[in-house]
């Protein structure tokens, strides 16, 4: 029940917010309220707008299972600006345990993506969730570009979504936002786009990452795909071993493996409130 005077702000709907490794999102239970996917675009640049909405780097509604997948439940997923995402390793691990802690799915359970099927397997008792990513796809080391008149080398690999790894050992002093648009709009990942990992092999079980997300066109605390991108081009490269820790520019650890093809990525997935939105105040 509303509490008096709050009826003039007219329909709202609940909806909760997660965060994985500093990467935040806001989920929907959309099984009942039934938002359509051709206007999803549009709540999710209102809603996850910073001072003007909840402030996300993404929205996600959780929907029913199309009949006969064999998964438990589908995500419609969405980066702040509005634009679909086929796969995001952080939301996954966020969408899996609210999925869980709603009674939606067992500990462990599947989605389904615009990737693919995803499997999940939520620890009890804990923030801890595992994903099994889809197969990396198009992977592609030693990629010569010129960004800003200046030669580089990069690398390339499909973790569900496109990801670009630099190598770099100055982390810490990059200003990654212009290297990383640079890069993310580069005429080589034409037209789809990538997002950027900058990343330091610590040693061989180690990796500091820092990542531009595309659809962000920011820097975030934590990229779960980019973590498994940079590890895998990083192995590639002989740098790391098949399983290494990612340490996020949030500070956060990743801990990725990759096992006879697959992807595994585990980390923490954190329900930080829930509440209700007021659709008339976002203009929706």
């Amino acid at each position: 029940m509303q509490p008096e005077g709050f009826s003039e702000l007219g329909e709202r709907i609940p909806f909760y917010k997660l965060q994985g490794c500093g990467n935040d999102f806001v989920i929907i239970d959309n099984r009942e309220l039934a938002v359509a996917p051709d206007i999803m675009p549009t709540w999710a640049k209102r809603i996850c707008r910073k001072a003007f909405g909840v402030g996300a780097d993404g929205l996600i509604f959780l929907d029913h299972a199309p009949q006969g997948s064999g998964v438990d439940y589908m995500w419609h997923f969405f980066n702040s600006d509005g634009s679909r995402a086929e796969m995001c390793g952080n939301g996954s691990r966020c969408a899996t345990r609210l999925a869980y802690l709603l009674g939606i799915a067992p500990a462990e359970h599947s989605f389904l993506s615009d990737a693919g099927p995803i499997k999940a397997v939520v620890y009890p008792g804990t923030n801890q969730v595992k994903v099994q990513l889809t197969p990396p796809q198009k992977q592609q080391l030693n990629i010569d570009i010129v960004v800003d008149g200046k030669p580089m080398t990069v690398h390339f690999v499909d973790t569900g979504v496109p990801h670009t790894v630099v190598v770099e050992n100055n982390l810490q002093e990059l200003d990654i936002k212009p290297s990383g648009s640079a890069i993310r709009f580069h005429e080589r990942f034409a037209p789809a786009g990538t997002n950027v990992n900058f990343i330091r092999v610590e040693d061989s079980t180690h990796v500091s990452l820092r990542t531009y997300e595309r659809g962000v066109e920011d820097e975030t605390y934590a990229c779960g795909t980019g973590a498994c991108a940079s590890v895998i081009v990083a192995h590639a490269l002989g740098l790391t071993d098949n399983a290494a820790i990612v340490t996020t520019s949030g500070g956060e650890k990743l801990e990725v493996s990759l096992w006879d093809g697959n992807v595994f990525l585990k980390g923490s997935a954190e329900l930080v409130f829930s509440g209700h939105l007021y659709l008339q105040s976002l203009g929706m």
